[in-house]
C-alpha cells in the first residue's frame, strides 16, 4: 500500500507530508502528550515535563507506589480535586485537524497515549478512538468492576475524604488510566495492531515513541508498507524510518498538512 511521494532532493517536508496525506486512503494516527501541550497540558518527559520538574509526581503513575502508599493517593486526589490536573483544558487546532481527517473519510483509527479525552471533546468519534492508556476523566475500583465519571469521586474528596475507597467493595479507587506496572487492555492493543497493519499512512504526532508496546505499532505499519510521518519537537527512535519528520508546532502544522 505504498503512497507515492515527491523524492526530489530538498523538497519541502510539509509539501511532501501534504502529498502523502492527500493520496492516502486509510490513515492511522498515534498521538502522544505533545499534541496536548498547546492546550496547556505539559508533557511528562520533556525539558518542562511534569516528571522532569517533579520526579515525585511520577510515583502516582506507578501502580506499586499508588497501592502501597496512602500518602501518594492522598496527594494525587488533592491535586485532582483542586483542578491542578488539567480539569478545564480545551482541545486545540491539532485535535480539531484530526476531526477534519475523519470527516474526509480518511481516518482508519486514532490511537492515543493521552488520557485527557481531548480528541473526543474536539469531535472525534468515540468508536474511532483507542485510548491505549485509559482516561483520567473516568474512575474505577482496583478490586471490582465499579466504574464512574471522575467527578463522582472528586465530589467526595471535596467533601473531606482524603483517600476515597469503593463504596461497593471497599477497594482502592484510581483514575481509569493504565499506570506503570499495569497491563494494557488486550482488546485495545489488538485494535491498535490491526489499525497499524491495515493503514497506508501512519501518522505519529507528539509522541516520544519510546513507550512499549504501543511504539511497536510504528514498525508494524512500516513493515506492512505504510508511509510514515512523524511530527514531534524532539527526536524519536523511529525518525530514520520516516518518510517525513516535522519538528514544528503541532497545532500549527497539522491543520496545514491536513
Amino acid at each position: 500500500m505504498a503512497v507515492e511521494t515527491d523524492s526530489t532532493p530538498g523538497a519541502d517536508p510539509r509539501n511532501t507530508a501534504r502529498q502523502i496525506l492527500d493520496n492516502a486512503i486509510a490513515v492511522t494516527v498515534l498521538t502522544g502528550a505533545g499534541i496536548s501541550t498547546d492546550s496547556g497540558i505539559p508533557d511528562f518527559r520533556g525539558p518542562n515535563g511534569v516528571w522532569t520538574k517533579n520526579p515525585e509526581a511520577e510515583k502516582a503513575s506507578n501502580i506499586r507506589h499508588y497501592v502501597a502508599d496512602p500518602e501518594v493517593r492522598k496527594v494525587n486526589w488533592e491535586r485532582r480535586a483542586s483542578g491542578e490536573l488539567w480539569a478545564d483544558v480545551e482541545p486545540n487546532d491539532g485535535h480539531r485537524a484530526l476531526v477534519t481527517l475523519e470527516r474526509n473519510g480518511k481516518l482508519h483509527t486514532l490511537i492515543t497515549q493521552n488520557v485527557d479525552e481531548l480528541h473526543q471533546r474536539a469531535g472525534s468519534s468515540t468508536e474511532k478512538v483507542v485510548e491505549i492508556h485509559g482516561s483520567t476523566r473516568k474512575v474505577g475500583c482496583l478490586d471490582c468492576d465499579w466504574r464512574a465519571e471522575m467527578n463522582v469521586v472528586l465530589d467526595r474528596v471535596r467533601s473531606g475524604e482524603e483517600d476515597p475507597h469503593c463504596e461497593v467493595c471497599g477497594g482502592i479507587l484510581k483514575s481509569a488510566t493504565v499506570s506503570f506496572g499495569q497491563s494494557l487492555i488486550a482488546d485495545d492493543l489488538r485494535r491498535a495492531e490491526v489499525a497499524a497493519s491495515e493503514c497506508d499512512v501512519f501518522l505519529a504526532i507528539g509522541s516520544s515513541l519510546a513507550v512499549y508496546p504501543i511504539n511497536e505499532s510504528v514498525a508494524l505499519a512500516k513493515n506492512s508498507g505504510a508511509a510514515l510521518i512523524i511530527i514531534n519537537m524532539e527526536p524519536t527512535p523511529y525518525d530514520r524510518y520516516a518518510d517525513v519528520v516535522l519538528r514544528e508546532s503541532i497545532s500549527e502544522v497539522l491543520p496545514d498538512i491536513l
